[in-house]
């Protein structure tokens, strides 16, 4: 029988784990193009800043990530546009996925459709846990070129070539993906939330 089925889950370790999340969450580094540390909260306001003035030029963010990003990615557009208000779309339909992968690679499947849609004045909020897929660093690259404004979400190790990419980088310094893409989440709702005007939460005692 494996290990994994006969081994127990202790309350210590539960602990332990949801702490290191909470540390991790809360020790999120942002950084500038130029790898200028930001304060987490100035860049915040900043991305949701964009997000409110992309909208209202008649722009739009454009989400893009893979597997466990790209649920992110379309989740976020969903709440955005929905709860937000702000005109937003995630690049996953499958078969456009499946059309560009297969007549001009999986590297090209985001850059192609950032050249086909985007315009100059959209936000593109590019999320990869290792920040090195070449999928994601050439849509940055199209979306440069395009006049876009970027912002990047990464983790995993500290030099990773995403976070140089964009106006804003926010990185989560671990190496597990579970806690990388909660990390991802959690800011993106953060920003969200203060978007739509909710209050703080009271902490819990």
């Amino acid at each position: 029988m494996s290990p994994a089925l006969t081994s127990t889950i202790g309350q210590d370790d539960l602990r332990d784990y949801f702490l290191t999340l909470s540390d991790l969450l809360c020790r999120v580094e942002v950084t500038s193009q130029d790898g200028q540390r930001l304060e987490f909260a100035d860049a915040a306001t900043a991305l949701m800043g964009r997000a409110r003035t992309t909208h209202a030029a008649g722009n739009k963010l454009i989400f893009v990530g893979n597997g466990g990003s790209a649920a992110i990615a379309s989740h976020m557009a969903t709440d955005y546009s929905k709860n937000g208000g702000v005109r937003s779309l995630a690049l996953n339909d499958a078969s456009m996925l499946t059309c560009l992968g297969n007549d001009l690679g999986y590297d090209r499947v985001f850059a192609k459709q950032i050249e086909l849609h985007a315009r100059s004045g959209d936000l593109v909020i590019a999320i990869s846990s290792s920040g090195r897929s070449a999928n994601i660093l050439n849509a940055v690259d199209a979306a440069a070129a395009a006049g876009c404004t970027i912002a990047t979400m990464s983790g995993f190790t500290p030099d990773n070539p995403l976070r140089r990419r964009g106006a804003w980088n926010f990185y989560v310094g671990s190496d597990r993906y579970g806690f990388v893409e909660i990390g991802h989440l959690t800011i993106c709702h953060a920003v969200l939330d203060f978007l739509c005007g909710l209050p703080t939460p009271a902490r819990p005692r």
